[in-house]
C-alpha cells in the first residue's frame, strides 16, 4: 500500500464568507498541490473539503497520513465519526451533525484507504500546513 501524506487547510473570511481550501500531496518524491473555494462557505466546511479533494485523487488503496491544523477534522476523523455514525448522524448530544453532507462525502471518500489524522499547530512554521494555508487564503480572496 502506498503511503501518502496528505497535508490540508481551509479558510473562510467571514465564517460564513467567502472560503477556500489547499491541499498538498506527497508520495515519495513527487508532491502534487490542489485547491478551490466556495463564495459562501465556514471555516470547518473548507477544512474538510480539503481533505475530500486530496483523497479523491487517489487511484488505489493507500496509506495516508491527513496532517491538518483543524482539530475539527482531526477528532473528527479520529475520534467522532464511528459513534455519529452509530448514532444515525446525531452527536453525543443528540443533535444533528454540522456539515453532515461533507461527512458522509468524506466516509464514502476515505473507506478504501487506511486513513489517520495528525494535528500540527496552524501557523506555526510549518513548511506544508502553511503553503496550505497560502492556497486556501488565496482561493478565498480570489471570492472576495
Amino acid at each position: 500500500m502506498k503511503k501518502i501524506l496528505l497535508y490540508s487547510d481551509g479558510s473562510s473570511l467571514g465564517n460564513p464568507g467567502p472560503g477556500g481550501w489547499g491541499t498538498v500531496l506527497k508520495y515519495k518524491d513527487t508532491t502534487k498541490e490542489i485547491s478551490g473555494g466556495d463564495p459562501y462557505t465556514t471555516n470547518n466546511k473548507m477544512e474538510l473539503q480539503g481533505v475530500i479533494e486530496g483523497l479523491k485523487l487517489l487511484k488505489e488503496p493507500c496509506d495516508v497520513e491527513i496532517i491538518s491544523d483543524s482539530k475539527y477534522v482531526v477528532q473528527g476523523i479520529n475520534e467522532w465519526l464511528v459513534n455519529w455514525i452509530r448514532n444515525n448522524w446525531k452527536t453525543a448530544a443528540k443533535k444533528p451533525v454540522k456539515n453532515v453532507e461533507l461527512w458522509q462525502e468524506y466516509v464514502n471518500i476515505s473507506k478504501d484507504h487506511k486513513i489517520k489524522a495528525t494535528w500540527v499547530k496552524g501557523h506555526a512554521g510549518h513548511r506544508e500546513n502553511e503553503r496550505c494555508d497560502t492556497l486556501a487564503r488565496n482561493e478565498a480572496e480570489l471570492l472576495r
